[in-house]
């Protein structure tokens, strides 16, 4: 088993206005200079000799980068780092993309690729400011197929201004229909400071009852349709779960290149700092420590019971003793009578409607152990 590596990369022709990811806007000499800050601290990890397994570039949007400055970035990777049987994952916005492109991409070695189609609809694609339609969208997965790439994911977004159950499942069966092994299913989240922070916005867009409501439908439809959900908001065929995501929600190492990157590694979880002409004059200098020594415990319920396999109580009491187990045990079978989790010799696993108020039940089996 290896680390997961995360390439943050901050770029945008325009910048979305549901997002607060950390981005700028897009210039080729900036792009350049920042491969090379990417490749210099990207070195700086040799002498750790990391075994990695997964890579990811985030963004932003990833695609915007030249096919040969991904490669310099993953030949700095492959030379400083023992990276092997890799997931190599790249996102891409469908407006960015062609099939020379993409065809030059899978040479670099990119084996995944996920790209944010978030709706069928026109309207509602105008809606969240993305640059492309539909049609481009599926092109871009065809196109993606004919490339070469067999592990392709797309993006939905639930609760819409205009998006009632009927377009969402209009959305929900177009894209499943494409050559596509993963969806990422998101409720729309008005985040402070963003584009869509104001009360007009609020108004026109699903409430929360309605926003379940799509969730529950989701679910249960993508399943109809192949689509077996492994994580909250994640569904796959053939077990295509997302290898790097994974690594995430096992709580297993990973480690961030990028301004507003984060990383787990050694024992410490830090970031960089959100700024990108910092980070190009020295990325060894942006390092932040957000916390040293966190409580297993306490992330393994957190992080597992995001997953539809949910937590092992022989774990629980292995990492927070017998009494924790006990707690949760009791406080879970109240859950399962109202269909909130499945309780299963020696698991407990949240449903889908559990999903949906996790954060509450996750602090309800933590304060067992307070």
């Amino acid at each position: 088993m290896g680390a997961g590596i995360y390439i943050h990369i901050p770029f945008c022709i325009r910048k979305c206005p549901y997002c607060d990811f950390y981005s700028v806007l897009y210039e080729k000499k900036l792009t350049d200079d920042y491969v090379k800050a990417l490749c210099c601290h990207i070195k700086a990890y040799r002498e750790y000799g990391v075994k990695a397994d997964t890579i990811y570039f985030g963004g932003g949007t990833p695609s915007l980068l030249k096919p040969k400055q991904i490669d310099k970035i993953l030949s700095g990777l492959n030379g400083n780092f023992n990276v092997k049987d890799a997931e190599i994952t790249l996102e891409a916005n469908p407006s960015s993309v062609d099939y020379e492109k993409l065809c030059e991409y899978r040479k670099t070695g990119i084996n995944r690729i996920s790209f944010g189609v978030q709706s069928a609809d026109n309207r509602q694609l105008r809606f969240l400011g993305r640059l492309h339609d539909f049609d481009s969208a599926s092109r871009a997965v065809y196109d993606a197929q004919r490339a070469g790439f067999d592990d392709i994911s797309c993006d939905i977004m639930l609760g819409l201004s205009g998006q009632d159950m009927n377009s969402l499942n209009v959305t929900i069966d177009r894209i499943a229909s494409l050559p596509i092994k993963h969806i990422s299913a998101y409720m729309l989240k008005i985040e402070e400071g963003t584009a869509f922070d104001n009360d007009v916005v609020r108004r026109s867009i699903a409430d929360e009852d309605l926003q379940c409501d799509m969730y529950l439908n989701t679910v249960e439809r993508l399943d109809r349709l192949g689509f077996e959900q492994y994580e909250i908001s994640n569904f796959a065929k053939e077990k295509r779960y997302s290898r790097h995501n994974m690594k995430y929600w096992q709580g297993e190492e990973y480690i961030g290149f990028g301004p507003a990157a984060h990383s787990y590694f050694n024992g410490q979880r830090f970031c960089s700092l959100s700024d990108i002409m910092k980070y190009i004059e020295n990325p060894l200098d942006t390092k932040i420590i957000t916390e040293n020594n966190p409580d297993k415990t306490e992330e393994y319920i957190m992080l597992s019971l995001r997953l539809k396999r949910g937590i092992s109580l022989k774990k629980v009491c292995e990492l927070g003793g017998e009494e924790l187990m006990e707690c949760i045990k009791n406080k879970a079978e109240i859950y399962s009578q109202n269909r909130l989790c499945v309780i299963e010799n020696d698991r407990i696993s949240l449903t889908p409607k559990g999903f949906l108020v996790s954060n509450s039940i996750i602090a309800s089996f933590l304060e067992s152990g307070s």
